[in-house]
């Protein structure tokens, strides 16, 4: 069976040790002995699994690039409507980008 490196870190030492007897590999000699984090290690080395977990760059369908390029829209839109005196319009703006400064938060917190 495939592993993924998410699935062995929530097994028990017990369940990873079961998985390293059935492998020949001389990453996982002396399995019996090793501790669950040295044991993850060598059961990802002796089954290739990459143990480099990438962020996600999309979480709840917004993407950090996306509200980026929408905040230096906004952003000129707002220098510009302070050049013109526009108050409705500024209030307009800043409430718009505050909404999107905490939605990057968000996602970055969730990554």
């Amino acid at each position: 069976m495939a592993y993924t490196y998410d699935q062995l870190k929530g097994m028990t030492v017990a369940q990873l040790r079961e998985i390293a007897a059935g492998i020949e590999n001389e990453a996982v000699k002396g399995y019996t002995q090793l501790n669950k984090d040295h044991l993850l290690a060598a059961l990802c080395t002796a089954l290739n699994i990459d143990t480099h977990t990438r962020h996600k760059s999309k979480v709840g369908g917004l993407d950090k690039a996306g509200i980026k390029s929408q905040m230096k829209k906004l952003k000129l839109q707002r220098d510009a409507a302070l050049a013109k005196h526009e108050h409705a319009e500024l209030k307009n703006i800043r409430r718009h980008l505050h909404e999107l400064r905490r939605s990057l938060r968000k996602l970055t917190a969730k990554t």
